[in-house]
């Protein structure tokens, strides 16, 4: 698994998505803690706020994509959206009110919107050039750029909790913290160099009219994908899951490190099964893990049992996150790549908002294992359904 086939440009990427992760994942884990047992806030309301900012990411994925493939360019989308998510971290610790947290949070996913496409599209454009084959590695790229995100996504939380060990519930602190590994990763930015190529074409072509012109295998993607969203709630409720049944908030953050360690570490090997087998392939395993974890959290929430299904949470997490962004790059062009990718990821957005409110509603009203059990029983449908789909490339 060497790392000598990863352009510099994609390890700039990279280590912008590892120090933006860091101080992201600090704020992730404690944000619902702090919401619940300082705040008052119920698990409707965390579920309202987690949504709210989904959508708002998504609709803007979505947005920004295509007007990354229109204007041609990728850099200023990726500088403005680190930026913007970067001056809205200390606010909550600043001014500990609900209404300050979902501005936060809201505000921060504008610049999560803002970069994502184009970033990924990027990404796809320097994993082509790494081989003669195009979207031959795009796997082991995307897995790779997922891989250093997530180490941050582990490092974060640590943060956290040494922060919380030398001040005990200093909730507002950690905020303002947060802030100093946000400004590395927006002076990181500024190495980002636009790679994009077919101007004419990208400025020609409607909306519609990408979505017309893409494969069959794209839209099924699309559709499958946007349906097994709307059970991926948000990991806040596997945290607050965690927090019940250990009576722990230090463990629950643990359990969430731990699954982003094993997420970080598998995502590069994930990404170059995907490129060695198929990425459908690792992709439906994903699937299938993530049901067996939410049937593992439904059914016998153990502290044993927490921990095994965190290891495997992270292998889940690393089979499809990266995979499915890899996938789409290898159906389009790249004049359209920020477009392809945008679409899925607002789509899966707004599914998640819903999902995540869903599963909010459910818990008060049912308890938790109820919405673990659905999310379990419909991804493994979406898996299926996926396995004895034919596709053309097959």
């Amino acid at each position: 698994m060497s790392l000598k086939k990863i352009p510099r440009p994609v390890i700039v990427l990279g280590l912008v998505s590892l120090f933006t992760d860091i101080a992201s994942e600090m704020l992730y884990p404690v944000t619902p803690l702090f919401l619940t047992t300082v705040l008052g806030a119920s698990m409707a309301v965390v579920g309202i706020i987690e949504g709210i900012a989904e959508v708002t990411a998504g609709f803007l994925k979505g947005y920004f994509g295509r007007l990354s493939d229109k204007i041609n360019k990728r850099s200023i989308f990726i500088r403005i959206g680190y930026g913007i998510s970067a001056i809205v971290k200390p606010l909550p610790g600043l001014f500990p009110y609900i209404p300050t947290v979902l501005f936060s949070r809201v505000t921060d996913r504008v610049g999560k919107g803002a970069r994502t496409a184009p970033r990924d599209a990027l990404l796809a454009s320097y994993a082509n050039s790494a081989n003669s084959e195009a979207g031959k590695n795009t796997g082991a790229i995307f897995g790779f750029h997922r891989g250093m995100d997530t180490l941050g996504a582990a490092l974060g939380p640590i943060a956290a909790l040494v922060l919380f060990h030398f001040y005990p519930n200093d909730y507002a602190l950690i905020f303002l913290v947060a802030f100093a590994p946000s400004v590395v990763a927006v002076g990181f930015t500024a190495f980002v160099k636009d790679k994009v190529v077919a101007v004419a074409q990208r400025k020609k072509e409607k909306y519609s009219e990408v979505w017309k012109s893409s494969p069959a295998q794209y839209k099924r993607i699309i559709y499958l994908i946007t349906v097994f969203s709307l059970v991926n709630s948000s990991d806040v409720f596997l945290i607050l899951k965690s927090q019940n049944v250990t009576h722990s908030s230090t463990l629950a953050i643990l359990g969430y490190i731990f699954y982003n360690l094993i997420y970080a570490g598998a995502s590069y090997p994930a990404g170059i099964l995907s490129d060695k087998f198929s990425k459908k392939t690792i992709y439906i395993l994903g699937l299938i893990i993530f049901s067996v974890v939410y049937l593992g959290f439904a059914v016998a929430p153990g502290l044993d049992i927490i921990w095994g299904m965190f290891i495997l949470y992270g292998i889940y997490a690393a089979s499809t996150e990266g995979i499915a962004k890899a996938w789409v790059s290898d159906l389009i062009p790249d004049h359209n790549r920020a477009t392809a990718i945008g679409l899925l990821t607002m789509l899966s957005s707004l599914a998640m908002m819903l999902g995540s409110l869903f599963t909010g509603l459910l818990w008060d009203a049912f308890g938790s294992t109820i919405p673990f059990l659905v999310s379990s029983i419909v991804s493994l449908i979406v898996a299926l359904i996926l396995l004895f789909l034919q596709d053309s490339s097959e």
